[in-house]
């Protein structure tokens, strides 16, 4: 059968005319009830026990499970529905194109093709008896705020789990963090006229603004993770004042820091108040404050765990090649999945165009991803010792 004639490509393509944009991102957007209807659909036929999640109405994730017989493994496959937006698609991101080799359309890359191969996956590998549970977590929202994952995870459980985002069939074992803060130097309000009743904010902002920077600095000479290098941060939004002709009574600074295994928010912070109280120190009148915002934790897997070890081995078996084994800068599910005790990795397509004008994903890379994850399922779930 010629790749571009496999059921997960035809899969595909029903599932990017489908707009599942993301109404958090794009205002008036239709979220993810449509493709929920219709992934719960082709799985409800297919023998899965199929459940909706909808905390958030028209936002629902859907858990389809395929139950085992006893005493296998179970898994965990976690995918998102949701898109970003179509408008930023240069021809009509809901018309799926084939051009050489590759299959074109919004979220062709990012990641629909995932959801397409964790299903056809999920059907071939469950037309035989399994020991272990097979759970399919189609989640929301992955594009803002993960709360689907979320979701799926105050419910469901399993003994290990892939997140199938696209990794160009690299095998993905961590990833960082980060944690968001805003820090308010507190300036006295006073007419411009008025230097001895002022205060400039602003002006004694550019203090630890200096100081941030050499912090990043300090950062980059850091022992490097031997996956990830080293953390880095960044002032992201600065405001203050009122109008020109008065002193400033304050300017916060929004910044990021990303984080490695080991880092938290609360480490951040208190390197944070470290550099704050060194200003301090040299200015009786530096006055400051400290919020921590939304954080999301660094995500690491050992080599050791049965689920790496199941996914390079089918990978090798279906690339002809031993996949490369690496961490990404950026955050993703895994974390949350990992920070509920479930061994995780991850795993997804070659192709490129995430977020941007044009995005594609290569057929063969779609093709190889779900014959991978068929045997990996097989192998997971056939019982508590090795593979089949």
């Amino acid at each position: 059968m010629p790749a571009t004639q496999h059921p997960v490509v035809t899969l595909l393509e029903d599932l990017i005319r489908i707009d599942s944009s993301n109404p958090d991102l794009v205002p008036g957007a239709p979220g993810e009830s449509a493709i929920a209807d219709y992934v719960t659909s082709w799985l409800s036929e297919r023998g899965f026990d199929c459940h909706r999640l909808e905390k958030t109405p028209g936002r629902p994730s859907i858990v389809a499970i395929s139950r085992g017989t006893g005493g296998g493994r179970s898994i965990m496959l976690n995918g998102h529905l949701d898109t970003v937006s179509l408008g930023s698609f240069e021809t009509d991101g809901l018309l799926p194109e084939h051009r050489d080799g590759n299959v074109y359309g919004r979220g062709a890359y990012d990641m629909k093709s995932g959801i397409a191969a964790i299903m056809v996956a999920a059907e071939a590998a469950t037309a035989q008896p399994h020991a272990g549970d097979l759970v399919l977590a189609l989640v929301a929202d992955e594009e803002f705020a993960s709360a689907g994952t979320e979701e799926v995870l105050r419910h469901y459980t399993t003994d290990c789990a892939i997140v199938v985002e696209p990794s160009g069939l690299d095998v993905v074992t961590a990833h960082r963090g980060f944690a968001w803060f805003e820090v308010t130097i507190h300036g006295r309000a006073a007419h411009g006229s008025r230097r001895d009743l002022g205060s400039d904010a602003i002006v004694k902002a550019g203090a630890f603004l200096t100081a941030l920077g050499q912090h990043d600095v300090e950062l980059s000479q850091r022992t490097s993770h031997p996956m990830l290098g080293t953390g880095n941060i960044h002032a992201s939004v600065i405001t203050g004042g009122e109008e020109q002709s008065s002193y400033p009574a304050s300017c916060t600074i929004a910044l990021e820091r990303r984080t490695l295994p080991g880092e938290n928010s609360v480490t951040v912070e208190a390197e944070l108040r470290g550099i704050l109280d060194m200003i301090a120190s040299g200015d009786a009148d530096f006055k400051y404050s400290v919020s921590a915002g939304l954080e999301r934790n660094p995500f690491s897997v050992e080599s050791n765990e049965p689920v790496v070890a199941s996914l390079i081995a089918a990978a090798t078996n279906n690339l002809g090649a031993t996949p490369s084994v690496r961490g990404e800068p950026f955050w993703t599910d895994c974390a949350l999945l990992s920070d509920a005790g479930i061994p995780t990795v991850l795993f997804g397509v070659d192709g490129g165009g995430a977020h941007a004008a044009e995005e594609w994903v290569t057929v063969r890379s779609l093709v190889a991803l779900t014959n991978t994850l068929e045997e990996v399922i097989m192998n997971v779930t056939d019982g508590p010792g090795s593979g089949r």
